[in-house]
């Protein structure tokens, strides 16, 4: 038996577990409120420092990313590189949770690179078009 100290919304329970075999698994409550010690109010932390972005590739000056929203594949890309695309015209199609998701341009612009292609596995935030 182990016993641990669990804080839930301000109230301190000790809890008494217990290891047992699969074939004897109950589930029985064990749980009494317990005095919480006083906590010391935490320090305020100074705010993270902004990390230096990237320097862009040559050319790539003004260049829109156009991402994936969510992990999935690439069924189709309706554009080609050197195509103008308006905002909201469809880029490519991305498959998701066996769901087909029309990926928009964010702006007007120019298909500077296409970064993927037709069947290839996406992660969520992975760069598929580069628009200018």
């Amino acid at each position: 038996m182990k016993k641990y100290n669990i804080t839930v919304n301000g109230t301190t329970y000790e809890v008494v577990v217990e290891e047992a075999d699969a074939s004897s698994v109950v589930s029985t409550p064990v749980a009494a409120p317990v005095a919480a010690p006083a906590a010391k109010p935490a320090a305020p932390k100074a705010a993270p420092k902004a990390a230096p972005k990237a320097a862009a590739p040559a050319g790539a000056q003004g260049a829109n990313k156009v991402t994936a929203p969510m992990p999935g594949t690439v069924l189709d890309i309706k554009v080609s590189q050197g195509q103008a695309v308006k905002k909201g015209d469809v880029i490519c199609v991305l498959e998701a949770m066996k769901m087909e998701n029309d990926i928009p341009a964010p702006c007007d612009g120019t298909v500077a690179s296409i970064n993927v292609q037709k069947g290839a596995s996406v992660g969520a935030n992975d760069v598929l078009v580069t628009l200018n």
